[in-house]
């Protein structure tokens, strides 16, 4: 989507062009906060409650997916120290974030939420009225003539109810010009991340992998018992958990090529941590290469094989202990330069 509904009554165009040479994701989320709040019928509306919103709205694609923001954007900074102030859980809800944050009597939550109101607020109005210093955008956004989209106030903003009413019912459509918009920004800053659009919020539910296990208890059941790669205690069926060994909150994939049986227990412990690869690589490799061999000759036609065609041209000859190693280490590198932590067990 590149462009906003029209309207004959609104400049449009304005609105659009808030989203031009932008410099950080500030924008995109404070849009979105405004429209999370317009929906529930709200024109007058807290700019604190605005400040808790972009960071709820922010939260999973900073804590659990771990994309960066870009060097110049303190969003990402200010959500990771407002978990550590609050001890919010990760995969707390975007509305119990906001509880917190709006409740919160800890000064230095608050003073990090205040901080985007010395920029967000009027700059947002930049197109409305270009050249404008920050004292006169609040005078001027107050005047019914402007047909600003909010009028500005010192702890409030309130939305024009011409464009109030445009934002309600086009609210999906512009929340997709957000996410579109938002996922350019974060790619450019994270060229080798994959799956961006999938990070921007959280999903609402994991795959439970179901194939995935039937494939591997039909290895266990050929193979016998299966030593994990971690413990190396037994694995048979019904007494493992399906692993990514690259933790799904980077890759955001369940393709087979990062998927092992392991001991349940370690696996909880070890939930988003990367794995050391010379610690583990040998031992992750020879396993798949075990199931990979076994599966091709018992299933053939199974689809799940079509996974390792993601990464190699064909299943018989391009695998390679090198070739695997060589995909997954700049994987594991470039998780590890975006907070991703390594297990230490």
């Amino acid at each position: 989507m590149r462009e906003f509904p029209s309207s004959e009554h609104l400049p449009i165009g304005k609105l659009a062009a808030s989203f031009n040479n932008t410099t950080a994701t500030y924008k995109f989320f404070w849009l979105l906060s405004i429209l999370e709040q317009v929906e529930k019928g709200k024109t007058l509306i807290a700019k604190k409650e605005l400040f808790a919103g972009m960071v709820s709205q922010a939260w999973y694609t900073v804590n659990y997916f771990h994309v960066s923001f870009g060097e110049h954007d303190l969003l990402e900074e200010h959500i990771i120290a407002v978990k550590e102030i609050e001890q919010i859980s990760i995969s707390a809800s975007k509305e119990e974030i906001r509880t917190q944050l709006i409740g919160s009597l800890n000064p230095a939550t608050h003073s990090l939420l205040l901080h985007f109101d010395r920029h967000v607020p009027h700059r947002f109005l930049s197109p409305w009225f270009p050249g404008a210093e920050k004292n006169e955008v609040y005078v001027r956004s107050n005047d019914p003539k402007e047909i600003s989209i909010y009028a500005l106030e010192r702890d409030f903003i309130s939305l024009n109810l011409l464009w109030a009413n445009y934002l309600i019912v086009n609210a999906a459509l512009i929340r997709d010009f957000c996410y579109w918009r938002l996922a350019l920004y974060l790619q450019a800053r994270n060229p080798n991340v994959p799956d961006i659009p999938n990070k921007l919020i959280k999903p609402a539910q994991r795959n439970a992998l179901t194939k995935q296990r039937m494939y591997w208890d039909q290895v266990i059941s050929d193979m016998g018992p299966i030593s994990c790669i971690y413990t190396q205690e037994q694995l048979e069926q019904g007494r493992y958990e399906v692993e990514h060994f690259i933790p799904y909150s980077f890759v955001s994939h369940d393709l087979l090529w990062n998927l092992i049986p392991a001991n349940p227990s370690f696996n909880r412990v070890k939930s988003d941590k990367l794995p050391r690869l010379e610690m583990y690589f040998d031992a992750f490799f020879d396993l798949q290469m075990k199931s990979l061999i076994l599966m091709k000759e018992k299933q053939p036609r199974n689809p799940l094989l079509d996974d390792y065609l993601t990464i190699f041209p064909d299943l018989d000859a391009s695998i390679t202990r090198e070739k695997y190693y060589k995909h997954l280490q700049p994987l594991i590198t470039i998780a590890a330069n975006n907070r991703f932590e390594y297990l230490t067990l």
